[in-house]
């Protein structure tokens, strides 16, 4: 993907007419508000984008291209400031595109790096209150030590370290308020989220049936006693696991607007490449895909929210994982739809990939492609499963999203014809988020039999697998 789409697309949101805002509803009022925070944003990106092509049709090529490229940098620098600032659905997205952003220059890809973990937190004085009226007493009086100060904040709540009173130790994550209204004028608001979705969906994706299944993911998100359900439950299933852990949810100290859960130590994503030698960025490697196939495979449930702060390693390889509140729960019908594709997809088998595209709702049944050209398109982000072993690059999950997403490239008719049923946006979530972490970590590994384990019951093909079979066999 080229860089400067990226980095308009992550702010193009259509023109805005003039709306009487004050005699609007309070509802009404937040979403106008939001979007015309956007509208700014594009406004001024838009603006800077016209400059530099302008200034840049008077330079030579290696001045222009560094010129566009001090451009995407303050672009990335704008958009991570005003989505940080906003929270929400708006900032989710942001954070999609932060960690698929691999077209990008270095600089900015350390800028939006930002959106993944630490972003403004809200005031000492109001989290406090949360807690409050959420668990009916201060923070000093239900915990024998409280930090005010945040060693987290996201987009919609912050992370505070505290003690119980029989001394263990625990993080307390508690929302902000009045995010819920924030995420649903975001996600009522179509003018807003379908140019920010279309930056990395496909292009004729039904933007008000993707708003409705976001919409019932993020209001699970909100509700952190759905969450606290979610983590439990993938607490007892990995409990004992000899490499993937989840931390136990204190459910007494948890309500719809706090969390409290056990404390973990570990890494960063960001300590994490700094201290981790090859060895063990490839292990960590393997966990993070096991711990996705495991979830989609084996419990047909899994979180779709896998970008870099939602991980802590350790210096054993084993992998922390955290915030269940985007959990996809599959109906066993509509998973056999996907693994009925993804059969014929690894199968090479075009003809047959085409008529489960169709039973699926991906392809309309007289769409009249050629089945050998849609193969080539589908299976573009299934070229690590094609082959015996297969090297995750940046540049792999650059090129293949690319070429989902280029109307003008090769399978532009294909990409025209394509209607990702909303269902399964998640799992697109997922399977991106998961590639560009593997890109970031250069992953090699025999992932086709890695997948085979959790689809067919297949042996193990590694160390770890056999670590997992045997706990799996205890």
């Amino acid at each position: 993907m080229k860089p400067a789409r990226l980095a308009l697309g992550v702010a193009a949101v259509a023109g805005a007419g003039a709306v009487a805002w004050r005699r609007a509803a309070p509802a009404t009022r937040e979403r106008l508000r939001r979007q015309e925070r956007v509208v700014r944003l594009t406004a001024r990106r838009a603006g800077h984008f016209a400059a530099v092509k302008l200034r840049g049709a008077r330079l030579d090529e290696e001045r222009r291209a560094e010129l566009e490229s001090r451009f995407v940098v303050r672009s990335a620098e704008d958009v991570a400031r005003e989505l940080g600032d906003m929270k929400g659905a708006v900032m989710k997205i942001g954070q999609m595109v932060s960690y698929v952003n691999d077209g990008l220059p270095p600089e900015a890809q350390a800028v939006l790096a930002g959106l993944q973990q630490d972003v403004p937190p809200m005031a000492p004085s109001l989290a406090e209150s949360v807690v409050r009226d959420e668990l009916g007493a201060a923070p000093d009086r239900l915990f024998l030590d409280w930090d005010p100060v945040p060693v987290a904040a996201a987009s919609i709540g912050q992370v505070h370290r505290a003690v119980l009173h029989d001394g263990r130790l625990v993080a307390v994550k508690v929302q902000y308020p009045g995010i819920g209204r924030a995420i649903a004028a975001d996600l009522d608001n179509a003018e807003l989220l379908g140019p920010l979705v279309g930056a990395f969906s496909y292009r004729n994706v039904d933007v008000h049936a993707l708003a409705d299944e976001l919409r019932g993911r993020m209001k699970d998100e909100l509700d952190y006693s759905v969450e606290a359900r979610n983590q439990a439950a993938f607490a007892r299933r990995f409990r004992g696991h000899p490499f993937i852990r989840v931390p136990d949810v204190v459910a007494e100290l948890s309500t719809a607007r706090v969390l409290t859960q056990d404390w973990v130590d570990g890494w960063t994503w960001s300590e994490f490449l700094d201290r981790a030698d090859e060895p063990l960025r490839q292990r960590a490697a393997e966990v993070i895909f096991r711990f996705a196939q495991s979830s989609v495979f084996h419990y047909l449930t899994f979180n779709g929210d896998p970008h870099p702060g939602n991980y802590k390693f350790h210096p054993d390889g084993s992998v922390t994982f955290l915030d269940f509140g985007l959990v996809k729960q599959w109906d066993p019908t509509e998973f056999a739809v996907l693994d009925a594709i993804i059969d014929v997809v690894l199968d090479r088998d075009p003809e047959g990939t085409v008529r489960a595209m169709v039973d699926a709702g991906f392809l309309v049944p007289d769409h009249g492609l050629d089945p050998r050209h849609v193969w080539e398109f589908v299976s573009g982000p299934y070229r690590p499963y094609l082959s015996d072993e297969f090297a995750f690059t940046a540049d792999f999950t650059g090129a293949a999203l690319g070429q989902l997403l280029d109307l003008a490239g090769p399978y532009a008719d294909v990409i025209r014809a394509l209607d990702m049923p909303p269902s399964f946006v998640v799992i697109d979530r997922l399977v991106w988020g998961v590639s560009a972490l593997l890109g970031r970590l250069d992953a090699h590994n025999r992932w086709r039999g890695i997948l085979a384990e959790y689809r067919k019951g297949a042996p193990p093909v590694t160390e770890l697998g056999a670590l997992e079979a045997a706990w799996r066999g205890r």
